[in-house]
């Protein structure tokens, strides 16, 4: 029977719109008292879901009651009774009757309102207050006397509520019902024999009270009539309604109002006694009255979201047993003594960066017991956050994002909503939400430095570490590890690679190799900076090495050339005044800086006191006038040393003759290498002069060959394409503050490395140049050679530089 009723009465009406989150309704129609584990309906066929999108959203059912009467079950997308429902516990007499819940998805946010409408089940009896009650009635009293009967109380409603009311027996008595203007009923017990003492003193009657449901059910009430003598007038209430009003949470003994009946008998017959006679179950102990003075009190504590109106039937006796009744109806003045309640719908709070406008963050659920404007409710969020609070419908927000969210600015907010109502005065609650912020990988790895320059000794160690990059990502995680790398880039035509390297972790470089500050003076490459997000960004910075000169290269002496073959001599005349410039050594460092800073000093000397060497420009010149007495020959040996620390060196010999002419000179260096035995012999000499002279000029030819040939290949191993230039000072080099005495102006001439010849430098050729060349095993006259053509403009000279 419970089966067919059920399938009688389940009604399915769907109902979806979207604001923000997708809402939809459902409502169900089911009988109370079912059993745990009944089916309700199914939920995912009348939503149009997916039982896939039950399990991936954690759908989850959310209510206001601390009972839960209904479950969902997720793996068949039904609803289920998890708690037997009693219709009449649940709501009362109140209809319809309906359970109200939600259904949260997540991921995204959606929410379902579900009813579930509990139809009434004829499971409660029409049930008397009282199972017996006695009236006094006088025997005089006449036909037509009205005798108040306290109705049955049927806990069920509709049709399975009370129908009907039967009297047993109907010998003297009648029923009679008075529908009322608030829907109840009145049960009027009426004379309709009178009653006779003398034969009856005692009637007894049965009330029966049935209901309509099916089975029908009923309950009874005894009624026990002793007769007594005449008492011809009943009590007659001033008013037969009264209304009154009274604030919620008005103190107990509080006087509603007071009640007034009147009998018009005297004595006993008119002493009035009032009593407060049924009551619905939400009224009981609600009120009191005196029974003498009909004033009706509070005894029970009013709240109006529990019940907004009462209604007090108040029955006036006489002791004669003549009675009358009056209704006293009691309406609840709200009071703004409930504060709204916040409830959070949602239990994700991690919202990714990227989040566009509008997303919903979490829907919150606001009830207020109140009603009017204490119940209108206005909810708020703090400012300064990209939030915002909307109605997404009637007692329903949603939180949203208003703006664009940039986790490394913020990485989590506390939002605070209050909501408070429109009472005077307003009552308010609020709620903490923290929302995490998650990261997205937006920001590049960004250096400490706009670019990098760097420093490192040559000659360095390999795998020498030479300064640390340091790139910064201010996102998180994943996305904020950086890694460094080398931009494929050459130097010279050589793989950066080949130069240095960086740690992927550190940013430390190292060096490769070793470095010649003569080779590679300065380069740079690009590092990039990349973090761990997918997609991966990256960003790029100049690094720039510079070579630090160490001082490992000694001093080259570029003149006087030391040839090996023939002795090269320095022509002093006896003339010479003091400060006469004798030659210039003139010398190089490869090096730079102080490393190439080069200095002068005289180490020995013939004569000591004759000569002296500038400092700073090498040049000897004479420190005295030349006698007479001073040897022709004189050797002086000069060390060129450079600045650095420690300080490298090079040594040079230089042949000075002290004499006015060339066979002064020649007979001196003459007899320096050959034996004086063969000087008696005049023939001989005379002989040996023609042989002597023949040998000398292919020797000097020889010589001229030989030199230049010397001095190419003197060039090509100085040269280097870091060389600086170098000035070159010929011999008897012409001061040019006039100190000096020779008899011929010369030009400076420069040596320069084969990249210079990409300058735009021009080299002067000296009007002339004289060099005296001794051959140590010749005794013929000696030969002046006059250079028609310096060697650095020979055409295969490596030092070559071509006109303009």
């Amino acid at each position: 029977m419970w089966e067919r009723t059920m399938g009688r009465q389940v009604l399915i009406s769907i109902c979806v719109f979207s604001l923000n989150a997708v809402l939809g309704q459902v409502s169900y129609s089911i009988p109370e008292e079912m059993a745990k584990g009944s089916l309700v309906g199914n939920i995912v066929q009348d939503l149009g879901l997916d039982v896939k999108r039950l399990k991936a959203g954690k759908a989850r059912i959310f209510t206001r009651d601390t009972t839960e009467y209904i479950e969902l079950n997720e793996e068949r997308g039904v609803l289920l009774i998890k708690e037997r429902i009693d219709r009449e516990t649940l709501c009362g007499q109140t209809t319809p009757c309906a359970l109200h819940f939600q259904i949260i998805l997540e991921n995204p946010m959606e929410f379902y309102s579900i009813t579930i409408e509990i139809t009434d089940v004829n499971d409660n009896a029409p049930l008397f207050e009282k199972s017996d009650v006695k009236f006094k009635i006088s025997e005089s009293a006449v036909s037509g006397a009205k005798f108040i009967l306290d109705g049955a109380i049927d806990l069920d409603v509709g049709i399975n509520g009370l129908q009907s009311y039967v009297l047993k027996p109907t010998d003297n008595f009648a029923l009679k019902i008075h529908n009322q203007a608030d829907g109840s009923e009145t049960l009027e017990m009426v004379l309709e024999k009178p009653l006779d003492r003398e034969k009856n003193e005692h009637v007894p009657l049965i009330l029966t009270a049935v209901d309509g449901g099916k089975p029908q059910m009923s309950g009874t009430m005894k009624i026990l009539i002793s007769v007594l003598d005449a008492n011809d007038n009943a009590p007659i209430f001033t008013h037969p309604i009264y209304k009154v009003s009274i604030r919620e949470g008005a103190a107990l003994g509080t006087v509603v109002t007071t009640v007034t009946a009147t009998d018009a008998d005297d004595g006993s017959n008119g002493r009035i006694t009032y009593s407060i006679s049924r009551m619905l179950d939400h009224n009981r102990g609600m009120f009191e009255v005196n029974e003498h003075s009909g004033e009706v009190s509070l005894s029970g504590v009013v709240d109006y979201e529990k019940a907004r109106a009462f209604q007090i039937n108040i029955r006036a006796i006489d002791e004669g047993g003549l009675v009358d009744s009056c209704k006293v109806i009691v309406d609840v003045v709200d009071v703004n003594d409930n504060k709204p309640e916040i409830h959070i719908m949602s239990k994700s709070n991690v919202i990714s960066e990227d989040a566009k406008a509008n997303t919903v963050v979490t829907m919150i659920n606001i009830e207020d017991a109140d009603s009017g404007d204490n119940g209108k409710v206005r909810c708020t969020i703090n400012d300064d956050i990209p939030f915002l609070i909307k109605s997404a419908s009637n007692n329903f927000y949603s939180l949203v994002t208003d703006s664009d969210l940039d986790r490394e600015r913020a990485s989590a907010y506390n939002i605070s909503v209050s909501c408070s109502d429109g009472g005077v005065p307003s009552l308010s609650s609020s709620v903490r939400i923290t929302i995490q912020i998650s990261d997205v990988n937006d920001n590049a790895p960004v250096f400490d430095e706009s670019s990098y320059s760097a420093f490192i000794s040559e000659n360095n160690p390999p795998g020498h570490s030479v300064f640390t990059v340091k790139a910064n990502d201010v996102d998180w995680n994943q996305n904020a590890r950086v890694s460094y790398l080398l931009v494929d880039y050459s130097v010279n035509g050589v793989p950066i690679s080949s130069y240095v390297s960086v740690s992927a972790d550190s940013g430390v470089i190292h060096a490769v190799r070793s470095f010649d500050y003569e080779q590679i003076k300065d380069f740079q490459f690009l590092v990039k900076a990349q973090d761990g997000g997918s997609p991966p960004l990256s960003s790029n910075v100049t690094v720039k090495i510079m070579i630090q000169d160490q001082n490992d290269n000694p001093p080259q002496v570029l003149y006087p050339v030391q040839t090996g073959g023939s002795l090269v001599a320095e022509m002093v005349p006896r003339s010479a005044d003091v400060g006469y410039l004798v030659t210039k050594v003139v010398a190089v460092d490869v090096d730079s800086g102080q490393n190439a800073w080069l200095s002068y000093k005289l180490q020995k000397a013939t004569d000591r006191a004759l000569f002296e060497v500038g400092l700073q420009n090498g040049e000897i010149r004479t420190i005295r006038q030349v006698t007479d007495k001073d040897a022709v020959k004189q050797r002086l040996t000069v060390v060129v040393e450079d600045n650095g620390q420690p300080s490298r060196s090079a040594t040079v010999n230089v042949n000075v003759a002290v004499a006015d002419s060339f066979p002064e000179v020649l007979s001196e260096f003459t007899d320096f290498t050959h034996d004086k035995e063969y000087n008696d012999n005049l023939t001989f000499y005379l002989v040996l002069a023609l042989a002597v002279v023949s040998f000398l000029f292919i020797t000097c030819l020889v010589v001229i060959i030989s030199v230049k040939i010397y001095r190419w290949r003197q060039s090509r191993i100085l040269y280097h394409p870091s060389l600086p230039v170098i000035p070159y000072y010929p011999p008897r080099y012409s001061d040019t503050l006039g100190s000096g005495t020779l008899q011929h102006v010369y030009n400076y001439e420069v040596c320069r490395t084969t990249d210079s010849r990409k300058s735009d430098c021009k080299f002067g050729r000296a009007a002339s140049q004289n060099v005296l060349m001794m051959d140590p095993s010749s005794t013929g006259t000696t030969q002046r050679i006059q250079s028609e053509k310096n060697i650095l403009d020979e055409p295969d000279s490596p030092l070559e530089v071509r006109p303009d």
